[in-house]
């Protein structure tokens, strides 16, 4: 039985806590630090399934992108959720949901972000490698 692979639909999720000192005057994050928590959620993927650095394969991140819906204040343990949207020949798309645990209300900021196979030593985008795909696959809960 062969492994199985990283599909659209899939997600994963991960708690993060705020920090004090990542509000600004207002006690609102900082609107970088939104990028952050997607940053470590992506990085703890990507390690998770076994990936790391340096390597002369990889992923990179091509786009990022966040709407900022309401403001995240501290204290509070934000849910990051990726959902697999797309998967083509050497990219990989997810939607980005930050929610703040507990609260019910909705997603404090919705974001995207492409993840781009990359052979580092040509510098050229590459075909995911099936076995890519299915370790990914190992961090993700499979669509419903």
């Amino acid at each position: 039985m062969s492994a199985r692979l990283l599909a659209v639909g899939d997600t994963h999720q991960l708690e993060l806590p705020l920090r004090w000192g990542d509000s600004d005057a207002l006690n609102h994050l900082n609107n970088t630090l939104y990028f952050r928590l997607m940053e470590e959620a992506r990085m703890q993927i990507l390690y998770g399934a076994g990936f790391e650095l340096p390597a002369d394969n990889g992923a990179i991140l091509a786009h990022a992108s966040c709407d900022f819906l309401r403001p995240l204040t501290y204290p509070a343990q934000v849910r990051v959720t990726h959902t697999v949207t797309r998967i083509g020949r050497s990219s990989a798309e997810f939607e980005l949901l930050l929610e703040k645990v507990g609260d019910a209300a909705g997603p404090y900021a919705r974001g995207r972000n492409v993840l781009v196979w990359m052979d580092y030593v040509a510098n050229t985008s590459a075909p995911w490698p099936p076995e890519v795909l299915a370790q990914m696959a190992t961090q993700f809960t499979p669509a419903a």
